[in-house]
């Protein structure tokens, strides 16, 4: 069976997300890559105001980014 290639800046957003959502600091972008790190600094924006709304663990089930 085949597997896709990923998308190189989806998995970066889904990263971002991830460190955003544990409350990581943004400096913790891996990449220096500018666009890459665009991607990851969106996902992390996103993951923070979502830890803020409190959406973490069974209550922020539902807004997993690989859905997106």
């Amino acid at each position: 069976m085949k597997r896709q290639k990923r998308d190189r800046f989806q998995r970066a957003y889904v990263h971002g997300y991830k460190a955003g959502v544990s409350g990581r600091s943004r400096d913790d972008c891996p990449s220096q890559d500018i666009n890459l790190r665009e991607y990851w600094m969106s996902g992390w924006r996103e993951g923070r105001g979502d830890q803020w709304s409190g959406m973490t663990g069974v209550s922020g089930i539902h807004k997993n980014p690989m859905v997106i």
